[in-house]
This record gives structure tokens, C-alpha cells and sequence, in this order.
């Protein structure tokens, strides 16, 4: 796939790959789609220094959170349905993170269970995305199943108390769980290498794709109706929920969707371990303020009591550089992996997260820097 170079390219070949309908799923925001425009303004104002005669031509990418090591400070973001994008395409984020050295953060709402991405990928390391469900002993009994398969890290997403608004899924006909349509079924017989690859792979072998986290008892197809009450995301999700969960749950708890210093400082007194500053790349609330904008601020409160991630509009190795000079320890990529999946499987995936790093590498070079844990908030011009 040498053709595809950049972002750009990767998100166009996916985009002629896919359904409208889950192309638009996975790439656009909500409502007028403001945040996501806001995002990238932000990101775009930020320049970083340069410093020239350096005497070196390399940069030493290794960091550190959350008391580990890492070749490079990216983590694979957790996203809804990425078995959808690619058969097993969960499975496939895992081995690439494998690859890579950088952990793999699955989502609740995973079409592949973390049991079988465990077996797919069994020397990756998987962290496990939480909505917290309305029936906390099931929730219970899915934490239960991550510490079996040797979940490190438990990232818990506050963000999202209600359905957000994407009248662009009403438009396509594509819903969760899918509800057929005239327009959705047109939609897909459109894509007819998609449709052989992905859904009729999964009708020949395990039958019609769900969320593979329910319980049996309340597993439900992408084509059923309803989704029983017990599973529903709980909208009423408190501090006191985060406090049962610490004590419930042996190993790190990060918590995703922090956008103000006093929820990070609530965060840190409550025993969080870090938290993700996160507008959840402009899908939930329309008019939040843009991470980068509200990093600072969040690091000068708490970056010496937990570890801060940042997420949202990642494009280039540049976006995330700016992330990490802003005080992040790490950054989360989500939509860039699901370009690489739809594009070229496993092997896609891989490929523009490879390129994310060299550009990440050829920017610290350019900006004077030879090794990532001393480019900080200095480095911003």
C-alpha cells in the first residue's frame, strides 16, 4: 500500500471500502459537528520550537506511565465496533499493539470478547474500556472475565450519560443495534468486498456480529431491536460508582473524558491512576472545549498525583507531539487504527500507526529534541 501516505489517504481508501453508513459511524461527530472542527483549529495553532546544530539526527522515543516502559508513548484508543471494520479486526488492533510495544485498549461495546482477542493475541497488552452497566453484577462479572485474561489497566469512560446525537446515522439508515432499512441494506450491497470479507464471514462462522461483552443470557445481534435494560450504559454514573470500582479492581483505573481540573482533581483524590483528557474526538458533546486547550491547566493541578493521557483529532505525528509538549505522558489514537483496518487489515493497521511514529520521530529530530522524556511544554514556540 505504498500509495497511501498520510492520513488523508488511508481515511479515502476506507471511505471507498466501507458502508457509508459505518464509514460515517466511525469518522464523523455530533450534531453540527462543531467540536470536531474545534479540535483541529486547536491542535493546528499549536508550533513547536526549533533548535538547529544539534549534532544528532536520531531521537530516543522510549517513555514511561504508569510505572512501565514503552518504545514510544502511543496507545491503541478503545472504539465501538472495530470487528465491523475488519473481520476480527479487534484481535488484529492487538497483535498490531504487540508489534508495536504499546498497549491495546478494548472497548465494552467490542464485537470480538476479550477472551478470544486474548487468545488472538496473547502476548499483547490489553486494557479494557468500561461503560458501566445499569446492572452493576454484570458489570462486576465482566471485570471479573478482564482480570482472567490479564487486564493491566481499566480505563473507565465518563463522557458519554446519554446517547449523543448523530442525526447522519438517521440519514444513512445505520443504528447499533442495525435495525435493516431500504436505505442501510442499499448501503451495504454497495460495498460488495466488504460485505464478503467482514459480514458474511461472521454469518459462515460464528453468525451475525454483537457486542461480544454481554452476557449470553443478554447478547444481542447488531439486528435485534432492544437491548435488555440490565445492559444498558447507566446515565446516572456518580464518583461514588468510581470508588466501588477502585475497590473492586486490582490494577490501574484511568478515567476517560476529563476536560476540567476540578473532575481531575476529584479523579486523583478518589484513587484514579490517571485520567485520559478527552473530548472523545468531538462525538458526544458538541461545545466542549478542545483538550489541548484545557491540558495545561489540568497539568499544572494534578500531573504530579496521576498520569495524564490526552486523545481527540490525532492526524499526524505532529498532533501528538503537541499532546506530550502540553505535559501528556501518552496519547490515544482511535480513528487513525480503524482507517488502517478498513484499508488493509491487520497489515493496514500497522502501516499507519508505523507512519504516525516516523512522523512523531522526524518531528522531535526537526525540533532539536534526542530524547522524548526531556521535550516538554518548553518545546511550545
Amino acid at each position: 500500500m505504498a500509495y497511501l501516505l498520510n492520513a488523508n489517504d488511508y481515511r479515502a481508501a476506507a471511505r471507498k471500502r466501507l458502508p457509508k453508513g459505518l464509514f460515517e459511524y466511525i469518522d464523523r461527530g455530533t450534531e453540527a459537528e462543531l467540536a470536531m472542527s474545534d479540535i483541529r483549529r486547536s491542535l493546528d495553532r499549536i508550533k513547536l520550537r526549533q533548535t538547529v546544530l544539534t549534532g544528532h539526527a536520531t531521537c530516543d522515543m522510549t517513555t514511561s506511565f504508569l510505572d512501565r516502559s514503552y518504545p514510544n508513548p502511543l496507545i491503541i484508543a478503545p472504539t465501538a465496533l472495530a470487528g465491523l471494520v475488519s473481520h476480527d479486526g479487534e484481535a488484529k488492533l492487538a497483535r498490531v499493539a504487540s508489534r508495536l510495544g504499546i498497549p491495546f485498549c478494548v472497548s465494552t461495546q467490542s464485537v470480538t470478547s476479550i477472551d478470544d482477542i486474548r487468545k488472538g493475541a496473547p502476548d499483547s497488552e490489553l486494557w479494557l474500556q468500561l461503560y458501566v452497566w445499569r446492572n452493576r453484577e454484570l458489570t462486576w462479572q465482566l471485570l471479573e472475565r478482564a482480570k482472567r485474561n490479564g487486564v493491566s489497566t481499566l480505563v473507565i469512560t465518563a463522557d458519554t450519560p446519554l446517547s449523543p446525537k448523530r442525526e447522519y446515522n438517521q440519514h444513512n439508515g445505520f443504528s447499533v443495534p442495525f435495525v435493516p432499512t431500504l436505505r442501510g441494506v442499499s448501503d451495504i450491497l454497495k460495498r460488495p468486498v466488504w460485505l464478503c470479507s467482514v459480514m458474511l464471514r461472521y454469518l459462515m462462522t460464528s453468525g451475525m456480529p454483537n457486542y461480544a461483552h454481554y452476557p449470553d443470557a443478554f447478547k444481542t445481534a447488531i439486528t435485534r431491536n432492544a437491548v435488555a435494560e440490565d445492559v444498558k450504559i447507566e446515565n446516572g454514573l456518580s464518583w461514588s460508582d468510581i470508588a466501588e470500582i477502585r475497590d473492586r479492581w486490582p490494577g490501574e483505573i484511568i478515567i476517560k473524558g476529563v476536560l476540567s481540573v476540578e473532575d481531575a482533581t476529584k479523579a486523583a483524590k478518589i484513587g484514579a491512576d490517571g485520567i485520559v483528557v478527552s473530548a472523545h474526538g468531538g462525538r458526544n458533546f458538541d461545545i466542549a472545549p478542545a483538550p489541548v486547550d484545557v491540558l495545561p491547566g489540568i497539568v499544572d493541578a494534578v500531573g504530579r498525583q496521576i498520569t495524564i493521557m490526552a486523545d481527540s483529532g490525532v492526524r499526524r505525528g505532529s498532533d501528538a507531539l503537541k499532546y506530550l509538549a502540553l505535559g501528556s505522558r501518552a496519547v490515544l489514537v482511535g480513528r487513525l487504527p480503524l482507517y488502517g483496518l478498513a484499508a488493509g487489515g491487520e497489515q493496514g493497521a500497522y502501516d499507519i500507526l508505523a507512519m504516525l511514529i516516523d512522523e512523531m520521530h522526524s518531528n522531535l529530530v526537526f525540533s532539536g529534541s534526542d530524547n522524548l522524556e526531556v521535550f516538554g511544554r518548553n518545546a511550545i514556540a
